[in-house]
């Protein structure tokens, strides 16, 4: 095709568009972009236009997408102004050449005689080829390679307010999502652990809130021996999970830490080294604070040796919350969990075990107390939290458990 844009003539021009992230505009060696116009509106005009480039957009319906609930005595002249100035901003870029937007009887389209290439698209295409089974292992990871390349953010972001973006942008990111597992999955079989880790890392800066993301990012380092990582991976994933969706690991997250904890039992011959660590580990004061999983296996040792001598173990569980009982806001509940954690550290004693088992709870376990000596902490805990929060409306519950020998007794 031969096209005349921005002064080049006699060449095949290519209209490149970005919609994975920022909005760009690219025709030849010249870039539409937000820097040179931050009217709204204008982007998303072109934007729909693109969009829906293969028919012609009537007067009406643009109308109803530029000013969907605004008052405009005269809509339509709104219109003609926002076009004009339009291709106003696009020709002080590429110059003269053909119009990129033409209008034909009252509506309007995308100039179909020049050549339009969409990354989302393209995308669409790649991850479409790339699931044919038909194909070969190397040609498919190939071509979710490239897809992967292509998509590095969400489709247009900068217009996720307009009502008729929501559509578009939830199938590319599902279809990301899809891309993503499958591509892992054949990353997996070939043992390319490397490769997996960073698709997952990638992944996760998309979508962090996608635990099955962090699963198959713990596995590729669990494969590649890499039990730091491994451990950080869960650690960020469950920190992630309770800060922003308020919610605890799965059990399959929950299973997947304690093979961690199984892999991580390295082999250390030098006893005095060991032994430096523990005392660095005895000589912390406060309780013990730990994620849940690890908390679930302090549990069960603690619970046999309550069982063979006879001690007792109480069991409490703290739990934040509005007057009415209902859950807080997240913004609300990550700050003020902080300063829950902050009184339990300065209240429990060496040896207590403290871990966070729900966006608003934190579990307990104290070792020797007796049901009124746990009382007696939990009800400081609760005193020194309202002196520290006066001002807060927030309230403090607690419930506590005595562990049950005579069941432990029963299973061992």
């Amino acid at each position: 095709m031969i096209a005349e844009v921005g002064g080049i003539q006699g060449l095949s021009t290519v209209v490149r568009v970005n919609m994975l992230g920022d909005f760009r505009i690219t025709i030849g060696d010249y870039v539409i972009d937000d820097r040179i116009s931050r009217s709204h509106k204008m982007w998303v005009l072109l934007a729909y236009l693109i969009i829906h480039r293969q028919r012609h957009i009537s007067q009406e319906e643009l109308i109803e997408v530029l000013w969907p609930e605004e008052d405009n005595d005269n809509p339509a002249n709104a219109l003609k102004t926002l076009l004009y100035r339009t291709r106003a901003t696009i020709s002080s870029v590429i110059g003269e050449g053909p119009q990129l937007i033409l209008s034909q009887r009252g509506s309007y389209s995308w100039n179909l005689r020049l050549e339009c290439s969409i990354d989302a698209e393209a995308f669409d295409q790649l991850v479409t080829k790339a699931a044919d089974r038909n194909l070969d292992a190397g040609e498919r990871r190939e071509y979710y390679k490239e897809a992967s390349v292509l998509y590095q953010h969400d489709f247009l972001p900068k217009l996720s307010d307009q009502m008729w973006i929501a559509p578009f942008a939830t199938y590319y990111h599902y279809l990301f999502l899809d891309s993503v597992f499958a591509y892992g999955e054949l990353l997996q079989e070939a043992e390319d652990y490397a490769g997996l880790v960073d698709l997952c890392n990638q992944a996760v800066k998309i979508e962090p809130f996608e635990e099955k993301l962090y699963i198959m990012l713990i596995k590729a380092f669990l494969s590649m021996g890499n039990t730091t990582a491994a451990v950080n991976t869960y650690e960020k994933a469950t920190e992630i999970l309770y800060k922003n969706l308020g919610v605890r690991p799965s059990e399959g997250l929950r299973e997947l830490y304690q093979e961690i904890m199984k892999e991580n039992k390295m082999l250390e011959m030098d006893l005095t080294v060991i032994q430096q660590d523990l005392r660095e580990a005895v000589a912390r004061s406060g309780p013990f604070c730990c994620e849940y999983g690890f908390f679930r296996e302090a549990y069960r040792l603690e619970a046999r040796r309550a069982a063979r001598h006879g001690t007792s173990v109480q069991i409490a569980l703290i739990t934040l919350s509005l007057p009415d009982g209902k859950s807080p806001t997240l913004n609300l509940l990550n700050k003020t969990m902080d300063q829950v954690l902050s009184v339990l550290e300065n209240t429990l004693r060496r040896g207590d075990v403290v871990a966070r088992y729900s966006g608003a709870q934190y579990v307990l376990m104290l070792p020797t107390a007796s049901y009124e000596d746990a009382t007696m902490i939990l009800d400081r805990i609760v005193s020194t939290f309202d002196q520290k929060n006066r001002k807060s409306f927030l309230i403090l519950n607690y419930k506590i458990q005595q562990l049950d020998l005579d069941k432990m007794r029963t299973n061992d």
